[in-house]
């Protein structure tokens, strides 16, 4: 028998350099460093989708979008998100929540939040009081805290249809 719900955790990484487009959560946020990666490098919607993907008891993005494959270069991450939730959503899931946090010294978040906000809960067909999206720093710990990279936590609920 299948549970009624289903809990899945994503989580990305990525090292921050200069002069890369910075988009956070499917919104383009200036700065002078952006998340390297074959995609656009948008370490939040990855951890989104990986979160996604591990609820529905699917394979991780990077077995699904392989950063091998040139025909994904500069993928825009809306687009693993929506495939994400495609699969999930044809195994029967919906979502009923999504949490995440963005951990960082650069960029600043907090004042992006309720954008980043919006636009997950778009692509994730709910309402935005069903997304939450924190910023934290790392307190000058690690490779993070030292503003070398940025990365993301997500925790989705999934729920039967």
């Amino acid at each position: 028998m299948q549970p009624p719900f289903r809990i899945g955790l994503g989580y990305d990484i990525h090292r921050l350099v200069a002069g890369r487009r910075c988009v956070l959560g499917g919104v383009e946020i200036p700065s002078d460093v952006g998340p390297e990666g074959h995609s656009d490098a948008d370490v939040v919607l990855h951890a989104v989708a990986d979160a996604l993907l591990g609820a529905a008891g699917l394979p991780d993005i990077g077995q699904l979008f392989p950063n091998t494959d040139p025909a994904l270069k500069d993928l825009d991450s809306a687009r693993i998100v929506e495939r994400a939730l495609a699969e999930s959503d044809a195994l029967g899931w919906r979502v009923g929540n999504l949490d995440l946090v963005v951990l960082a010294e650069r960029p600043r978040i907090a004042r992006h939040a309720p954008a980043m906000r919006t636009r997950i809960a778009q692509l994730l067909r709910v309402d935005p009081g069903q997304v939450g999206v924190k910023a934290t720093t790392k307190e000058g710990l690690d490779a993070v805290g030292e503003g070398r990279g940025i990365s993301c936590q997500a925790v989705v609920l999934l729920v039967r249809k």
